[in-house]
């Protein structure tokens, strides 16, 4: 399944940056932490990253960070500074 990582933590609006491929039947928590870990710039831009569908215009894009958001299906949740939790 795919899930929709969405960056609104420091712009003037919200906007989709990536498709994140994870597992089916993964949990939603789960699902966020993948997303997580997958739109951040560790070895390389996040961009570039196994099952990751950039969906942001330019060359670069910050990584994801606590008030960002995640879409799992219907359910959107809020990156804390700890953990996650439902919008």
């Amino acid at each position: 399944m795919k899930v929709a990582v969405i960056h609104g933590a420091m712009e003037d609006f919200a906007r989709t940056v990536a498709f994140v491929d994870v597992p089916s039947g993964t949990s939603d928590i789960d699902a966020c932490e993948i997303a997580f870990t997958r739109t951040n710039s560790i070895d390389c831009g996040w961009w570039e990253n196994e099952g990751v569908t950039p969906m942001f215009g330019g060359k670069t894009c910050r990584s994801t960070m606590m008030g960002d958001q995640v879409l799992v299906g219907t359910t959107k949740y809020i990156c804390n500074m700890t953990g996650w939790s439902k919008v």
